[in-house]
């Protein structure tokens, strides 16, 4: 089927780690528009599948397509179009924190451009403009010229959603984006992500694992258990009880526990996360932009707690 038809389809995918399996026969089909939850606890296989549809992850059996592409089959070169077409929300906000709210915002351009860039003034003025434009989406205009790091959490998510605009993306993912939140930056933050959405016509494909916030913001919850799919239905369809039965309150089997420790390692390692990030900011360095640039953000970056 063509990009017309839908923007994501993920067929049949099998994803093996050794002997653990952390993906296991998922389906899934996302038009263009729909605003989709992936729930499920920890060792579900959400982040897995998100770095399925970002090209960081293969399958070992099975197909993703993403905007009409094989994304296993794509080469290096139309990964990265196809990687600056879909934005990425992180866990970890996954800014520079010495450098000024603004230009962090315009890193999410770097796709459009050709060469290495260093300060605020090296991007174009109309880039600036448009991304002057976001921040004051997000409600932090008056921040533009403000370090990153000085900013609260909730801040800083709304800076990353604001540099994932800059990308001008047809899809979003977010993965576990209000994880590190506070229930009132959380609430706000994915009401945030849900007007914007509407608004802008994106494809939102976002991990959480809390129920009461999936059921109120997504328009459709698929849930994961032990790498399998379990539930797929519009959230006007569901209550918080049928929910709930994704997490089966069962003894975990040895099947289960090294599912879960096999996923940890990809869904809350913080160095996994960095690999993310690196690879998402790696797919938006132009072409011919030297090296030196393109590490420049993560050697700039504070050290983080793990």
């Amino acid at each position: 089927m063509g990009e017309a038809a839908h923007v994501v389809q993920v067929s049949d995918v099998t994803k093996k780690f050794a002997e653990t399996t952390a993906l296991d026969g998922v389906s899934l089909t996302v038009g263009r528009g729909e605003i989709v939850v992936l729930l499920g606890l920890s060792g579900s296989g959400k982040s897995t599948l998100l770095r399925h549809l970002d090209g960081l992850e293969t399958p070992t059996s099975g197909e993703v397509e993403v905007l009409g592409q094989s994304v296993a089959q794509l080469k290096q070169r139309p990964l990265r179009a196809l990687r600056s077409r879909v934005g990425f929300i992180f866990q970890q906000f996954e800014l520079v924190g010495p450098l000024t709210v603004l230009e962090n915002v315009l890193t999410g351009s770097l796709a459009t451009l050709r060469g290495p860039r260093l300060g605020v003034f090296s991007y174009p003025a109309s880039l600036r403009k448009r991304a002057i434009q976001h921040l004051d989406r997000v409600g932090l205009a008056e921040k533009a010229y403000q370090r990153a790091d000085t900013l609260s959490g909730g801040q800083q998510q709304r800076v990353a959603i604001a540099r994932a605009l800059m990308q001008e993306p047809e899809v979003l993912l977010a993965d576990e984006p209000v994880a590190s939140l506070d229930p009132e930056s959380s609430e706000q933050v994915m009401a945030l992500i849900r007007e914007i959405a509407l608004d802008n016509g994106l494809t939102v494909i976002c991990s959480l694992h809390q129920v009461d916030l999936a059921l109120s913001w997504g328009d459709r919850i698929v849930g994961l258990r032990h790498g399998r799919v379990v539930l797929d239905t519009p959230t006007a369809d569901l209550d918080k009880q049928q929910v709930m039965e994704i997490y089966g309150r069962v003894a975990a089997t040895t099947h289960e526990l090294s599912v879960i420790e096999s996923e940890l390692a990809i869904e809350i390692d913080a160095e996994s996360e960095r690999e993310l990030a690196d690879a998402v900011l790696a797919a938006a360095e132009p072409v011919g932009a030297s090296v030196g640039a393109s590490t420049s953000a993560s050697e700039q970056a504070p050290p983080r707690a793990r």
